[in-house]
């Protein structure tokens, strides 16, 4: 064996890199604290106050909010003038009722770190704790959803509900279209309120997803087409088969029983209907992941691996179609980085 290199004294150049990495990491984590107490909102809606007036107005303790604010105003999301501060056009991208919000990059830091933080000490023994660390964080939870609506809502209504034919062809046959582990309800009320024939069911394991979803759906007037009822994907059954069974970023989470999970999906649809598999779409080379557009998949493979799960090619997700008897076809979107594909009975 070679003789062990010696350590070699860390440049300028990387620590200058590591501390705007940080910086950034720390801007994030300043306002995810922002959106999870409603701050940024209430500031815009003050159009400006003091840190005891947005206290009260946001129903938080005003010492915190006194720090926040400078917090803040040091990472350029406030400015500040005579002791009352006042969002900055980068605070206010942070709201998450901002077109184009940048609220999922806050959430997803804070994530990231507790899901890094898991990583780190499940390391020794191996363990595999599943879905159940994504709820450990109380303040993280209820900002999941919101999080993936506000990265992948844009995306499927622009782009993958245009490209895909079977969503219409449902919807000319006034049929059903269920989400099995549904979030807080954005696929099908977008599906919903471009398609008004459609009648929609979403399936999933929180019930603060179904809350939030349920009270969504009867806000935009959609509570007569589309419901919404916690379960999972093993224990699904309704009395009427489906013309679409979605799964949204969710087969990678009962990949282990895909036999199973095929078998229901068949089972369940309608002749012509159409289980539809959206997924991030892992490379076949590794050397992708370094793209700048790829980076942020590998590190989620971790987290899922922490939950038990790993990303899938289109291809086994094709196959696994084919060996239920459904007829697979694979489009891809977003330059290779996410893939839908669907199974189609005869």
């Amino acid at each position: 064996m070679g003789k062990e290199s010696k350590p070699q004294a860390v440049g300028q150049d990387l620590r200058d890199f590591a501390m705007r990495d940080a910086q950034g990491a720390v801007r994030l984590a300043v306002a995810f604290i922002g959106v999870s107490g409603g701050l940024f909102g209430h500031l815009n809606r003050l159009r400006g106050a003091r840190a005891e007036e947005l206290a009260a107005a946001a129903g938080r303790d005003a010492a915190y909010v006194r720090r926040w604010c400078d917090a803040a105003y040091a990472f350029e999301l406030l400015d500040e003038a005579d002791g009352t501060f006042r969002l900055t056009a980068l605070g206010r991208a942070f709201m998450p009722e901002s077109p184009g919000t940048l609220m999922p990059f806050a959430v997803q830091d804070v994530l990231s770190a507790h899901m890094a933080e898991r990583a780190a000490g499940l390391m020794t023994s191996g363990e595999r704790p599943g879905e159940v660390v994504l709820a450990e964080r109380a303040t993280i939870l209820p900002w999941f959803g919101p999080m993936l609506e506000a990265q992948f809502g844009p995306v499927f209504e622009k782009t993958i509900m245009p490209a895909l034919k079977v969503y219409e062809e449902a919807a000319l046959r006034e049929g059903l279209a269920v989400d099995l582990g549904c979030g807080n309800g954005w696929y099908l009320l977008r599906l919903a309120a471009r398609f008004p024939q459609l009648r929609c069911l979403g399936v999933d394991g929180f019930e603060e997803n179904i809350r939030q979803a349920q009270t969504r759906a009867e806000a935009l007037g959609l509570g007569g087409r589309v419901q919404f009822r916690t379960g999972d994907i093993y224990s699904f059954e309704n009395p009427e088969k489906a013309d679409i069974i979605a799964l949204n970023r969710a087969l990678h989470h009962v990949w282990d029983e895909k036999e199973r999970v095929f078998g229901i999906l068949k089972n369940h649809l309608k002749p012509k209907g159409s289980a539809v598999i959206w997924e991030p779409h892992w490379p076949l080379e590794r050397h992708i992941l370094r793209q700048p557009t790829h980076r942020m998949m590998a590190f989620q493979n971790l987290t899922e691996h922490i939950q038990g799960n790993h990303f899938l090619m289109p291809a086994e997700i094709a196959d696994a179609f084919s060996q239920v008897g459904l007829t697979p076809a694979i489009y891809s979107f977003l330059e290779g980085r996410e893939a839908v594909v669907t199974g189609t009975l005869a």
